[in-house]
């Protein structure tokens, strides 16, 4: 307000300052009301008023100027200047640990089975979409067995979607009547009863939030998505961004309890659009200081954003060629992929990954430092698919043998290759052996000694020798069924 108010007096002082000024009006309230009350009036002005004028008009100039670089600097530093809050600190380190967690795309374009993007791909009018929400009567939902999928699965948060690219927000928003609630039969708030089931089940919830509206007339100018769906030509992106879409993160960050997080998406529809980043950024943390802010935005990381996320990519690799190839070394990371291939509901979508894959993604994000965020996309009725629970539970299983593996640690010592990744926590070593036949395996030098060596499927002891140019393992021999091979390395205490 303070930032808009010292533009328009600038504008104002200019106007005021100049001769026909005087037989001027203005609102006492307004910016030109302002300086004119600081103007003399005609009767007392002097012979010397042209001088005056010129002074005047630089003097004030300047303060104006002032003004707006104060507030404008500090708007643009808001986050520029962030300090991650010890509440915030712990909170990476927590979601580090974690290392698993579920992704789910839900929404009411699941009535149309055809993912996320039907809006977009069918090139459907607001008009024609707007009766999509009729249909989406979820009478089976049911979040605790929701949640309890997630932790059979060994996962350790959640991460749903609060509203995709149609805008249309899967919880009670007062902010606009586009909303589950208000626009569909089931007239309930299912992010309400999963945040409160993840409260009893002691899993973190994250809400995804697309800041890519297809359906907001305000939503202007359009991106790189956008086509010809009966918006008008016109809108307020300010209005946009300060009062629609900041104001529904407020109802989620202050109606559903503690969160994670939020997990933003779609800036990359308007890479070069000013986001107003710093505002919306500032606003999360203040409201709740240990939620972590998570960009899929597919650059650097930002001021103010609390970790770095990939969408189908390791981190740095590109391998979908939009993410950047730049990764942090002070922020958590974490990979997003699906379950089979798509996001949301896909009645035609059978390429379901199977468990023993699913097993190397997480192996392979773990040994690259990341997270594995893996999505499935339930269908309108609430269920989730029986291909995933089944998957999802060989998963869990997995893990309940090899989760030490995983859980707590960072990226090993040994850069992932073809043959597969290491992880380290505190002084042990995971060797993850994904694809190697030989009888022995090299791996560069370790800086401190390795005292013992054995395989984590049995606990037999693994002969190596350790030199100065590296270690040797004699590899055991790969059960029928055994998707990743585990030497544990125990290191010497440093001194």
């Amino acid at each position: 307000m303070i930032l808009r108010f010292g533009l328009a007096m600038i504008r104002a002082i200019i106007a005021a300052l100049s001769p026909a000024a005087s037989q001027a009006t203005s609102s006492p309230g307004s910016a030109s009301g302002f300086v004119n009350n600081l103007m003399p009036q005609p009767s007392q002005l002097s012979a010397q008023e042209d001088t005056w004028r010129f002074a005047a008009k630089r003097c004030a100039l300047a303060v104006a100027f002032l003004i707006v670089v104060t507030f404008a600097g500090r708007n643009s530093l808001a986050q520029a200047n962030y300090q991650p809050s010890p509440e915030n600190l712990k909170a990476r380190q927590e979601f580090q640990n974690a290392k698993f967690g579920m992704f789910i795309h839900w929404g009411v374009y699941s009535v149309l089975g055809s993912g996320e993007w039907v809006f977009h791909d069918r090139a459907l009018t607001v008009d024609e979409y707007n009766r999509l929400p009729l249909f989406f009567d979820p009478e089976n939902f049911d979040a605790k067995t929701w949640v309890a999928l997630a932790k059979a699965a060994g996962m350790k948060y959640i991460t749903i979607t609060s509203r995709h690219h149609d805008g249309f927000a899967m919880f009670n928003s007062k902010v606009s009547d586009w909303n589950i609630v208000q626009r569909t039969p089931y007239k309930k708030d299912p992010l309400k009863i999963l945040a409160e089931e993840c409260h009893r089940q002691g899993i973190k919830l994250f809400f995804y939030y697309s800041q890519l509206d297809w359906h907001n007339p305000n939503y202007y100018p359009r991106g790189a998505t956008s086509w010809d769906n009966g918006r008008p030509n016109r809108g307020d992106w300010n209005l946009y961004l300060d009062d629609y879409m900041d104001g529904q993160l407020r109802e989620l960050l202050t109606n559903y309890g503690p969160i994670g997080g939020i997990w933003f998406d779609g800036m990359w529809d308007k890479p070069d659009a000013d986001w107003h980043l710093a505002r919306t950024y500032a606003l999360i943390h203040e409201l709740q200081p240990a939620a972590l802010i998570i960009p899929n935005h597919h650059q650097s990381p930002k001021p103010g954003e609390d970790v770095q996320t990939f969408e189908r990519d390791l981190p740095g690799q590109n391998t979908a060629g939009f993410n950047t190839t730049s990764v942090s070394n002070q922020l958590p990371l974490e990979s997003c992929d699906t379950l089979n291939g798509s996001w949301g509901f896909n009645i035609a979508d059978s390429k379901y990954k199977s468990p023993a894959e699913l097993e190397r993604r997480l192996v392979q994000a773990a040994g690259n430092n990341s997270n594995l965020l893996l999505n499935i996309g339930p269908m309108p009725n609430g269920e989730i698919q029986p291909e995933f629970v089944t998957r999802l539970q060989a998963v869990g299983e997995w893990l309940s043998n090899y989760g030490d593996s995983i859980y707590g640690t960072r990226g090993g010592p040994i850069a992932p290759g073809e043959w597969g990744v290491t992880t380290q926590k505190d002084n042990k070593i995971y060797v993850h052996i994904l694809s190697w036949h030989a009888p022995l395996f090299a791996i560069p030098p370790i800086a401190n000694k390795v005292v013992e060596a054995h395989s984590m499927l049995d606990a037999s002891p693994v002969e190596f020798t350790q030199k100065s140019d590296g270690v040797v393992l004699k590899v055991p021999l790969p059960k029928s069924d055994e998707v990743d091979r585990v030497i544990v390395l125990t290191l010497a205490a440093s001194h």
